[in-house]
């Protein structure tokens, strides 16, 4: 039987298209937008039905609403609300950004995800839960929201160019906002498997609830298993489950899982019954997810087998600066395949990430590279060019822009942003300044598993004094805001001075193997 809403138009606006979820929450449909030529959305309908008498639930979903669009704009790991209404039947809807991508829930049946990828992926659901916590200005009053529903199947992972994996938290719209003056949060509303005891119970909710859930999808995230098995899957069961059960750990379910003991106690402390033995804010969770990451990192470089480089050098004068800048020949095809394969952490994806890699006993940096084989063949001859813009305000951030470019093909623009409030960005602005170089390391999608290519790149002695100052600047700031917001300003920024590098690469002879500093 087809479904009565393809080809609906709702608002005057939005035409649905397919049916690609449905929940207890409600029905999400892809849909355009066709005031804006078609572009791709998605419009969730609610399971709910606003009767005309009940105006006060229909402006309680119209603050939601505001409250979930504002969240959005705050946070790149909250799936962004663009609009809402409610329709002829009453039947209120959220018009959201269209995002491919799979459910958390699918990735965790298909595999075993590795620690890295489970750090990051937890590292990102935290932030996301952290900006909702710490509460948005809604008219004027600063209001905390809980979620009531973190659980996998509400986590979308999708593959950014920019970010590598990036994880975005759903359905922020059906949490309730924790005003003072509010009895709205004293129901169940939730998935059984996945909420805490004190909301089986229909008590007031905090932050603290959430903590409980996100403990129960970390665990499931790492073994597999869910840490409590009720009788039944009545509400009843759960309700005993969640009330009395001890939990199994995670050595019990998954006794082959390695996973540093910082990490089983902190999920383990998520699951306690009452909320005040658990941690107590998500930014608690946060430092230690980050301090176990960057442990790892380090753990990573250090047993990483040494590449080698040929290192021949030839100094060549750059056309219009007239300053000195080096020729280093990739190495050859028995030196490439001496590199690490992609890491098993990172998608396979047209990605730039910065990892640096051990040569000759010193660790330098590098830009790891993603791109169809056809893309890399283009340019094995090609003219480099780097250039470094930095922001402080409202958070300190770096992009670093790499160029590869010829006169056949034309440029390919490798941009990677770096927050210079953390700890491993730091070490790498570091280490650019000190070498005064970088490697880029080309992989192929087709064939992920060796180094296709490497190519050279120097950095004018200028941008590496730069460099510096904007570490030491970092440093010493505090800085509260959210990095998407800075990092929105330098692509604005980015896009304003390409033609300007274009324009300096046309005028030099782009088929040469050169490499320039902006």
């Amino acid at each position: 039987m087809s479904d009565p809403n393809i080809g609906r138009l709702l608002g005057k606006r939005y035409q649905l298209q397919e049916l690609i979820g449905t929940g207890a929450m409600g029905r999400v449909y892809r849909a355009k937008d066709i005031l804006l030529g078609g572009v791709p959305v998605a419009v969730k309908f609610l399971a709910l039905t606003i009767q005309n008498e009940k105006m006060r639930l229909q402006e309680r979903f119209e603050r939601e609403a505001k409250t979930c669009a504002l969240l959005g704009q705050k946070s790149i790991h909250i799936v962004r609300v663009m609009d809402y209404g409610v329709d002829d039947n009453n039947t209120p809807y959220y018009v959201m950004e269209f995002l491919q991508g799979q459910g958390l829930n699918t990735l965790i049946r298909q595999q075993n995800l590795s620690l890295p990828r489970f750090l990051s992926m937890a590292r990102q659901i935290g932030l996301g839960l952290k900006c909702a916590h710490d509460g948005i200005p809604v008219d004027g009053i600063i209001c905390p929201i809980i979620h009531r529903d973190i659980k996998p199947s509400n986590m979308l992972v999708i593959q950014d160019p920019s970010f590598g994996e990036l994880v975005k938290v759903l359905d922020f719209g059906i949490a309730k906002l924790l005003l003072s003056d509010s009895d709205q949060t004293k129901f169940y509303l939730g998935t059984l498997a996945y909420s805490s005891p004190e909301q089986m119970e229909g008590k007031e909710l905090d932050n603290r609830s959430d903590i409980y859930s996100f403990g129960v999808m970390m665990f499931e995230m790492l073994a597999g298993k869910m840490p409590l098995v009720p009788s039944t899957h009545s509400f009843g069961a759960w309700y005993k489950a969640h009330q009395h059960q001890q939990p199994r750990t995670l050595a019990e379910v998954a006794p082959g899982l390695e996973i540093p003991k910082a990490v089983e106690d902190l999920v383990m402390s998520c699951l306690a019954k009452t909320a005040s033995s658990r941690p107590q804010s998500i930014s608690e969770i946060l430092e230690i997810l980050a301090t176990v990451e960057q442990q790892d990192a380090g753990k990573v470089r250090q047993e990483a087998p040494a590449p080698v480089l040929t290192k021949a050098v030839t100094v060549l004068p750059e056309p219009e600066q007239k300053t000195k800048t080096h020729l280093r020949v990739a190495p050859s095809n028995d030196d490439i395949t001496r590199f690490n394969s992609w890491p098993q952490n990172k998608p396979i994806a047209d990605i730039v990430f910065p990892q640096p890699v051990p040569i000759d006993g010193q660790v330098v940096p590098a830009l790891w590279v993603m791109l169809p084989q056809l893309e890399i063949q283009k340019r094995l001859v090609c003219t480099r060019y780097n250039q470094f813009l930095f922001i402080s305000i409202p958070h300190p951030m770096l992009l670093w822009i790499t160029v590869i470019h010829n006169r056949k093909h034309g440029p390919k623009w490798l941009p990677c942003y770096l927050d210079l409030k953390t700890n491993f960005n730091q070490e790498i602005i570091r280490l650019l300044r000190h070498t005064g170089y970088y490697r880029l390391l080309f992989f192929a999608r087709e064939s992920p598993n060796r180094c296709a290519h490497v190519l050279m790149s120097s950095i004018a002695p200028a941008q590496r004094e730069r460099l510096q100052e904007w570490v030491k600047t970092s440093e010493a700031l505090v800085s509260s805001a959210d990095p998407q917001m800075s990092k929105n300003l330098l692509k604005t920024e980015f896009e304003k001075i390409k033609p300007q590098i274009l324009t300096k690469l046309e005028t030099i002879d782009t088929d040469s193997p050169f490499d320039l500093s902006g």
